[in-house]
């Protein structure tokens, strides 16, 4: 017996001991299952990926049995990880629409590029929190070095902060909030403190036809949208500066934040953003600019006059998903000053590990303090595009639209904007037969686009902002257009 023991307790000492070895067994058998449940993820996802090109991009859908396939009695034993994933892949199948495909031309979103999903799979893997610097150095890192490269691909100073958000209602939020905090601290109030109860009053202005989120963006931020001065819009759905001089002198004693637009979301239209940030400034106020997809103009030489002045403004807001085919959810707010985009948004406790106050980036900058990794997408984005490679997708997805209006016109059908950069209107008639062509052409799954109204008329919104789009894409929807509407 003591023989055995020492020889033992010799084997535990030259390969460790029992219990050691076999948790390192356990360990490597798990690791090796994470393995095939990866792999086995991401064969699905590539598949899927795959299929877009052929696949019917939407069509109707059993609302109750897609309810059904998910909402299974809750089991009480563990399931096989490969199991559930086959069991959602099943699931999900009828009701995922290929807005990640070649002819999804509803809303502004293009499909991910294949180094931001793949750098999106390892952000998930990571499981990295890019709350700071202290939970994830890697993804901070990469926030300022795509921060960097954004910023000098949309003309924004690069002095100016870059909180990575959630899309653009956040980061209209964030420039508005970032707005007040200046503002009110000018006229001498201490809004963190006291407050809006009592403070001075705010004016905002803006558009007719500005983006939704702002006017929600005022409610969050507890301004309400009675504080709100509207400006006439021109006739392409832009701004009118002659009107904003007159608004603004209205009541040039009060502070006003001034929301301009750089892509309005039925034509595509962008203000003249160099006149707008001059008036605000003349009167004292803070010009904020709604870029959620025009800012993307300022990448290409072919588009940049449109955004002519974007430099001058002090806050801007722009989204990742929409033009530069990033994963969701993923925005930009910028800010030139970003001591106050800090002092609007960020916090301090005594468990940080940063006690100076200083903004340190991450969290900082934005509302959100668990935060995806979602810089690591940004970046890989923009290493897979690079300079030339942004503007190439601005140049075709703006070229691919005027194809579609030549072609929808060619066809008797009326567009009815200019069409500057992705965006394209079109009526088929009356508003009840466009917006039947348009739930026929939802049905067909050739393509899918939207319906809106513009100038109290429905139409037909077509945005075109996917990196896998071609001429032939555009062809193949044309027709399938054409198609049903003279059939309707």
């Amino acid at each position: 017996m003591h023989v055995e023991a020492r020889k033992a307790d010799c084997e535990d000492a030259a390969f460790g001991a029992p219990g050691v070895r076999r948790g390192l067994a356990r360990g490597r058998a798990a690791e090796d299952e994470l393995t095939k449940i990866f792999q086995h993820a991401a064969e699905h996802a590539a598949a899927y990926r795959r299929s877009l090109s052929e696949r019917p991009v939407a069509g109707p859908v059993d609302h109750a049995a897609l309810r059904a396939a998910f909402s299974r009695p809750l089991n009480r034993s563990p399931a096989d990880p490969l199991t559930v994933v086959d069991e959602l892949v099943a699931a999900a199948e009828t009701g995922v629409v290929a807005t990640a495909g070649p002819r999804f031309f509803g809303f502004v979103v293009g499909g991910a590029l294949p180094a931001a999903t793949a750098a999106e799979i390892l952000a998930a893997g990571w499981d990295q929190n890019a709350f700071n610097a202290a939970l994830s150095p890697a993804a901070l890192a990469a926030e300022e070095a795509a921060g960097g490269w954004l910023k000098d691909l949309l003309g924004i100073p690069a002095t100016a902060s870059t909180g990575f958000v959630t899309g653009g209602q956040a980061a209209n939020t964030a420039g508005l909030a970032a707005a007040r905090q200046h503002l009110l601290t000018g006229a001498g109030w201490d809004l963190g403190r006291l407050g809006l109860g009592g403070a001075p009053r705010l004016r905002v202005v803006a558009g007719e036809e500005r983006h939704a989120t702002v006017d929600r963006s005022l409610r969050l931020l507890g301004l309400g949208t009675d504080c709100l001065e509207t400006v006439r819009a021109d006739g392409r759905g832009a701004l009118d500066t002659d009107d904003l001089r007159r608004v603004l002198a209205s009541d040039p004693g009060t502070p006003a934040i001034v929301c301009t637009q750089a892509g309005n979301v039925n034509t595509g239209a962008c203000d003249d953003l160099r006149t707008a940030c001059d008036l605000t400034h003349a009167h004292g106020g803070w010009a904020h600019v709604d870029g959620a997809f025009g800012l993307w103009a300022a990448a290409s030489p072919a588009t940049r006059p449109l955004v002519d002045g974007a430099e001058l403004a002090d806050s801007w807001a722009c989204d990742g998903h929409k033009w530069l085919n990033v994963p969701y959810d993923c925005g930009y707010a910028f800010c030139s000053r970003p001591a106050v985009h800090a002092e609007a948004l960020s916090y301090t406790a005594s468990y940080l590990t940063r006690a100076d106050g200083t903004p340190a980036g991450g969290a900082d900058y934005t509302a959100e303090s668990s935060r995806r990794a979602r810089g690591f997408a940004t970046w890989a984005a923009l290493r897979e595009l690079g300079r030339d490679g942004v503007a190439e997708l601005v140049d075709r997805c703006c070229s691919l639209a005027r194809r579609f209006a030549d072609g929808l016109s060619a066809a008797g059908f009326e567009v009815v904007n200019d069409v500057t950069l992705n965006q394209v209107l079109v009526s088929f008639g009356d508003d009840a037969r466009t917006d039947h062509v348009v739930r026929a052409v939802q049905n067909d799954g050739t393509c899918w686009m939207g319906a809106t109204t513009w100038r109290g008329r429905r139409l037909m919104r077509i945005s075109v902002s996917g990196h896998t789009t071609t001429e032939a894409d555009v062809d193949q929807s044309i027709a399938a257009i054409v198609r049903l509407a003279r059939a309707a």
